[in-house]
């Protein structure tokens, strides 16, 4: 009752936050002047993270170049609730825009579910070319369907397992852990496979379940694991790098081509300068930081051999099987290309 009472009454904050917000600017009952057109962005994550920070340079990115046109807020540390929450505030115009985990766009289609696979890219750089590429113009294709208009992607960690249990070297060391997966199939699978327990769960629920015992792990980039203070209750950190992680930057489609094509112009501009591009350096950049700093924290940290990596991704056959009947062929053909450079 308490997050639905949350999500109500940040839904009723934007609401009048944006009443002087559409795509048509009004004029001040004062002075005359035009007033500015009010943009909404929902993320689930802490100040102190890239995507906060990537938020921040799209807001003075697109505030300059309109030259005060757009006015841009800031909900961030899951204000409006879960990137679930987000994403549909955004296809309800309750709000203009959100940065979601991608994995939140499965249930719109079953293409975003590629980039929940595991060991899919075998380096930042290719998960970078193929979704400033091909791949990010084939998923993006899809999302005006529904109401969406996709504006790129960023950065949203290598994602690690923690743990309360046992150190993770091996596929056999999850065997019967609870582990916390996002709100995706493909995540659900994955663990199932590796003999885990896995529970679908929000983001903003994460703490409270591994401190309350619901859960006894769960995986994120360790920079997110470190500014949502995981490293308080949890003590294992493995480094199994399965996944790169991926958010989506989505817009209100009727919101967004009701604009003047200037300002259009001016928010894919700012969205690939602050939330794409300067977000990204700011996350690939810091990865050994974190790591020290949850070393430091009391964590527990192990490496683990490609020997053992390959086990994990040999237990991954059936996932690749099940999602290759799902999955345009094509889409792992583009995956393929940008592994090559």
């Amino acid at each position: 009752m308490k997050k639905i009472l949350n999500v109500l009454l940040a839904i009723a904050l934007v609401t009048a936050l944006s009443a002087c917000g559409s795509a048509k600017p009004t004029q001040s009952a004062t002075s005359g002047a035009e007033a500015p057109i009010v943009i909404t962005i929902a993320h689930v994550e802490p100040e102190g993270r890239s995507l906060h920070q990537g938020s921040v340079l799209f807001k003075e990115y697109v505030e300059e170049k309109s030259q005060g046109r757009i006015q841009v807020n800031i909900l961030p540390n899951g204000q409006f609730g879960g990137d679930r929450e987000a994403v549909e505030g955004v296809i309800l115009g309750s709000i203009q825009m959100a940065a979601a985990v991608s994995s939140v766009l499965t249930s719109y289609s079953d293409d975003f579910m590629i980039l929940d696979l595991p060991f899919m890219f075998n380096s930042r750089e290719a998960n970078y070319r193929a979704l400033d590429g091909e791949l990010g113009a084939a998923l993006n294709d899809v999302l005006p369907n529904y109401g969406l208009v996709g504006l790129g992607f960023n950065d949203n960690g290598l994602r690690q397992i923690t743990n309360n249990v046992r150190p993770v070297n091996t596929p056999e060391d999850l065997k019967g852990v609870k582990m916390r997966v996002m709100e995706s199939p493909v995540f659900v699978r994955m663990f199932n496979l590796l003999g885990a327990n896995p529970t679908p769960m929000s983001f903003t629920e994460v703490y409270t379940a591994l401190q309350q015992g619901t859960v006894d792990g769960q995986e994120n980039g360790v920079g997110l694991v470190y500014e949502s203070k995981f490293q308080e209750v949890q003590k294992y950190l493995s480094l199994t790098g399965h996944v790169f992680s991926v958010n989506a930057v989505v817009i209100n489609k009727d919101f967004y081509e009701a604009l003047p094509e200037d300002l259009r112009n001016i928010i894919a501009e700012g969205v690939k300068s602050g939330l794409v591009d300067g977000q990204r350096e700011i996350e690939g950049s810091n990865d050994d930081q974190f790591i020290e700093k949850l070393k430091d924290a009391g964590m527990t940290v192990n490496e683990v051999s490609p020997e053992n990596l390959a086990a994990f991704r040999a237990a991954m056959g059936p996932l690749y099987e099940e999602y290759r009947e799902k999955v345009r062929t094509e889409l792992f053909e583009m995956i393929d290309r940008a592994n090559a450079g």
